[in-house]
């Protein structure tokens, strides 16, 4: 233990806690003390993301047990043919055997050996949970890292309710936040106290001084995570998994375009698929940061809930597989006028024989006007434009949650989340409104039933989007969902509009498709023929992020609390206001300005 971290704990000792100043919280499995006062951060709201975690994690340790007795068998077939091949760089090799020689989509276009014939990697430097080369037959439990724990509550969880977990390290720079989670750790019992411990730590430090050491990294920042991606990139093991979450959703939404440019390298744009781009925007600045150091990722959940975003991303070393990634990103350009966006790609290959040449995309993807309503277009991106799931995954998840849904205190909104989620089209980026298609020609609209069987009998696919109830994703191009709502204009006409608006300029034109508005067999989602829920409300009021922690909770607060609660506490010490603000008006009675 360190100076500070010693000082902490003395100080811990030398205090008398006095239980009627806590409130006990359970979640889960996990009970935590938290203070009357707003010392250390905790959010109710996220009981989903942290059950969503959960699940996801109970889902990495199986794949990562079928992956090593997977990796055990091949070498048992090669033999000593294996143990005579000469160690490869680790850039040499094109994919991690943990890949299970599975390309998210089409987009892996380098050559790979068959599973049989791929060496064993050996880095110069192997990670301590690293299973390669001799007399490293036993997988480890995976070690986790919290990297910003405040009251520790989601460590806690995972070593109670994650079985096969090893050692979970909780973080935090704050120190009322460390001797929290420390007091809470000793508050679970011996489970608690044997694989969880609390660091007073940097985050950044610590994940950049530990590289390749955790199987899994666990960013859930107040905020923006932009700040912690480029050392957590480097402290996850080969296959192992980073789960990341931005609150900052104003700014990833296009409410401040260049501050979003400024943290994650990419430009927004404020269209209704904005909350799925800022999921692509996120997962292209991860990709971003993981090929300074020669790896790549690849996403197997992405989520958008609540207020917030939240991805989950394995990562993989490969000087190689890296070379890809312009092909995994697109600018998106949409149309000012009416509701039409393209994306283009930043790069292309062509393969000529046995090799493959990386150039740069074709451009531009649209002309200077829109084709549909002559209106300029506002480019934004770059974004992640591959899957953002990996269906595999998100069916495995969804029935891990469904057998032991009595260990999910948030079983109903998750499970919806993950239904919608595996009906979702993977390769599509982005997604229509069908609202804002009908907004854009002054006509009523016509139930998703009749949109969907409408592309369906045109010969396309069409979902929804987890991100919103009225989403569409469709592989059909923009010409055709205009003709589409050419035609049922016509059987339900509008009242005129100046010549000018885009509206009347897409109505203007003749439809080249007849749609076809008989009811498809496959308009209703399985989920949707079941009955079965897809977006809950939620659960109370007041509902959302809560207030930072260290901010005093006054009156102004009602929106985001509560009145009881803000009574509660008034109640419970009225009139006392925290030690640092008596001593600054002692100190200094000027007031700050």
């Amino acid at each position: 233990m360190g100076g500070d971290d010693e000082k902490i704990a003395d100080e811990e000792n030398q205090k008398n806690f006095d239980i009627n100043d806590f409130t006990v919280i359970k979640e889960g499995e996990a009970e935590i003390l938290m203070h009357a006062k707003n010392e250390v951060f905790y959010n109710k709201t996220q009981v989903n993301n942290r059950d969503m975690s959960i699940a996801v994690l109970r889902t990495f340790i199986s794949k990562r047990k079928q992956e090593h007795d997977s990796m055990l068998s091949r070498r048992k077939k090669t033999g000593p043919k294996v143990a005579e091949e000469p160690a490869l760089e680790p850039e040499a090799v094109e994919d991690s055997v943990m890949h299970n020689g599975k390309s998210n989509g089409e987009y892996e276009v380098s050559e790979e050996k068959p599973q049989d014939e791929q060496p064993c990697i050996i880095s110069e430097n192997p990670a301590p949970n690293q299973e390669c080369g001799k007399g490293r037959k036993e997988l480890k439990p995976p070690r986790v890292l919290e990297a910003l724990s405040a009251s520790g509550l989601r460590a806690l969880r995972y070593a109670r309710e994650v079985d096969g977990i090893g050692q979970v390290v909780a973080l935090d720079n704050d120190k009322a936040s460390v001797e929290a989670c420390r007091r809470n750790i000793k508050f679970n019992g011996s489970v608690a106290c044997s694989k969880v411990e609390s660091n007073l730590a940097d985050a950044r430090v610590y994940m950049m001084t530990h590289p390749k050491e955790f199987d899994v990294v666990d960013l859930d920042p107040y905020g923006s995570p932009s700040v912690f991606l480029d050392s957590a990139v480097q402290s996850v093991v080969d296959g192992g998994i980073l789960m990341c979450t931005a609150t900052d959703m104003a700014v990833l939404c296009g409410g401040n375009g260049e501050v979003c440019y400024s943290k994650y390298g990419s430009y927004p744009l404020r269209g209704k698929y904005c909350h799925e781009m800022a999921l692509r925007i996120l997962l292209a600045c991860i990709e971003s940061h993981a090929n300074r150091y020669k790896r790549y990722i690849v996403p197997v959940l992405s989520v958008q809930m609540d207020f917030y975003v939240r991805v989950f991303v394995r990562i993989y070393t490969s000087a190689s597989a890296m070379k890809n990634t312009p092909l995994k990103l697109s600018y998106v350009y949409q149309c000012i006028g009416c509701d039409s966006f393209h994306l283009q790609t930043i790069g292309r290959t062509v393969s000529k024989n046995t090799s493959v040449r990386y150039l740069p995309g074709f451009g531009p993807a649209v002309a200077q006007e829109c084709s549909d309503c002559g209106k300029k277009y506002n480019m934004g991106g770059p974004i992640w434009s591959a899957p953002i799931h990996d269906e595999e995954w998100v069916t495995s998840i969804l029935e891990d949650v469904k057998s032991i849904k009595h260990r999910y205190p948030a079983f109903g909104r998750i499970s919806a989340v993950l239904t919608t989620i595996s009906e979702e089209l993977p390769d599509v980026p982005l997604f229509l409104s069908l609202h804002n298609l009908c907004a854009t020609l002054k006509c009523t609209s016509p139930s998703a039933v009749i949109f969907r069987s409408a592309v369906i009998n045109a010969g396309y696919r069409i979902s929804g989007s987890h991100v919103n109830p009225l989403g569409l994703k469709t592989d059909a191009p923009m010409d055709v969902i205009w003709d589409i709502m050419r035609c049922w204009v016509k059987n339900h006409p509008v009242k005129a509009q100046p010549p000018d608006q885009a509206g009347s300029v897409i109505l203007a034109k003749e439809p080249v498709l007849q749609a076809n508005f008989a009811r498809a067999v496959a308009s209703l989602s399985k989920a949707q023929a079941k009955k079965v829920a897809r977006f809950l409300p939620n659960p109370e009021r007041h509902w959302g992020p809560k207030l930072r922690a260290g901010r005093q909770i006054t009156s102004k607060h009602v929106s985001l609390l509560g009145e009881e609660a803000i009574n509660g506490l008034n109640n419970h010490e009225e009139g006392d206001e925290p030690p640092n603000k008596r001593k600054k008006t002692e100190d200094d009675p000027t007031p700050n300005l």
